[in-house]
């Protein structure tokens, strides 16, 4: 199975709790670059696993104006103190189920913590703002940190 992992998009400091930070302009502006940019990887996205966080919320609505994808599954795991024990669990059900491909919509330090949990050996990855990391997911729920991209080097491609 493919996991994508992307980092929410840039949000303010400021906000009544972290939970209902907001994007900026900016994360706004970077999470559609990346939704365009991994569109066109032709990748066929069959769930999407999302933090009930409000950032990461409007960093999949900006995913959805680039990519057609199916209805999102706001998982409370996925939080930035979130458990990467059983995300790393439920996606392996979700393997044993079939699905093919999935992205997650995270925060800092999950998406570096769950890469490590999915790869044994593989050190927790930074993520930027924005960034998508792909782990490919074996039938023994061992993975491989395939790459991870961030908006300054799609960019830098352009």
């Amino acid at each position: 199975m493919q996991v994508f992992i992307m980092r929410h998009g840039e949000a303010v400091l400021d906000a009544a709790s972290d939970a209902v930070r907001p994007l900026t302009l900016c994360g706004r502006d970077e999470s559609r670059l990346m939704a365009a940019w991994l569109n066109t990887k032709s990748v066929d996205i069959e769930r999407v696993l999302v933090s009930p966080y409000l950032r990461a919320k409007q960093t999949l609505a900006m995913v959805r104006e680039a990519m057609t994808l199916p209805e999102e599954e706001v998982l409370p795991e996925l939080t930035p103190s979130g458990n990467t024990k059983h995300v790393g669990g439920y996606l392996q059900a979700l393997a044993m189920q079939g699905v093919k491909c999935v992205l997650i919509v995270s925060h800092l330090p999950l998406v570096g913590y769950l890469v490590a949990e999915l790869c044994p050996g593989e050190s927790p990855p930074m993520f930027v703002t924005s960034s998508i990391a792909n782990v490919e997911l074996a039938g023994n729920g061992h993975g491989k940190f395939e790459w991870q991209v961030s908006p300054s080097q799609v960019i830098a491609k352009v």
